[in-house]
Order: C-alpha cells, then structure tokens, then sequence
C-alpha cells in the first residue's frame, strides 16, 4: 500500500513585482530628466540692410500662359504654340539684352509642358533671369 501523494513538482514562476519597481523608478527619473522647451518663444533678429533703392527696374517680360496651353508677351497674343515661335518673340521683346527679366505668369491649371516649353524658350533666347508670379490665397478657401 502506498499511502504517499504524489508531489506535483513546483512549477517556477516569474516575479513581475521587481521588473515593475524597476520601471517606475526608471519612469520618475525621464520625468525629471527631461527639459521641455518651446521653440515658439525664440526670438530672431532679422538682418537689416541700408541699401539705396533701386533707380532704374530692369526690363521685365510678362509671359502668360493660358489653361489651354496658348501664350501670351507682354500682353500681345502669340500666333500658334510653338517653341520656336515664342523664343523668336521673346528674343524680339528683350532687345537682345540678358538681363531681360521673365516673369512667368501660368494658369492654375495649365499644363506643365507649357510652363517648360516658356522656360526652354527664355534660355534659347539667352534671358537667364526667371521669376514666376503667383498671388496670394483668397480667405475662405
């Protein structure tokens, strides 16, 4: 007769209690560790200049660029679309001086192309001064 029980042997458990300790303690040491600073309240000192103004604007040239792709110098309508024909007339409105400025003025919903084919024809022209004109955001947009 055996009258023993058997022992079921003990199965090992992990304690969570140190591992917790240990977090917390690591927890309140980030906290006050850490500087919280606001890049909001950074002041800047912007540069100043002391220039003169300048006496005489560069000449400028207007090139529009209407949504379905035709152009447009300085407000006169320019016959058919080709590249060719926009760089003869803008080397004509320039006068043959570089220092012409181009400011390209494109529909919102031309095409990209239109946009390249204008600055393709100011460097064919030899004007490297490019700037492009946008207007400001209407409120309730």
């Amino acid at each position: 007769m055996n009258f023993r029980r058997s022992v079921a042997p003990d199965e090992p458990e992990i304690n969570l209690i140190p591992f917790i300790d240990v977090l917390l303690v690591v927890l309140i040491f980030l906290m006050l560790s850490t500087t919280y600073s606001r890049f909001t309240e950074l002041q800047v000192n912007l540069p100043t200049a002391d220039a003169e103004k300048l006496k005489d604007r560069p000449r400028e040239l207007v090139v529009s660029v209407s949504s379905d792709g035709r152009y447009q110098v300085n407000r006169q309508p320019l016959e058919g679309r080709s590249l060719e024909a926009l760089t003869a007339r803008l080397k004509e409105a320039s006068g043959g001086q570089p220092e012409t400025v181009v400011i390209v003025t494109a529909d919102a919903v031309a095409a990209h192309q239109s946009v390249v084919n204008v600055l393709d024809a100011a460097r064919r022209a030899g004007l490297a001064r490019i700037t492009f004109a946008a207007q400001t955001p209407t409120r309730g947009r």
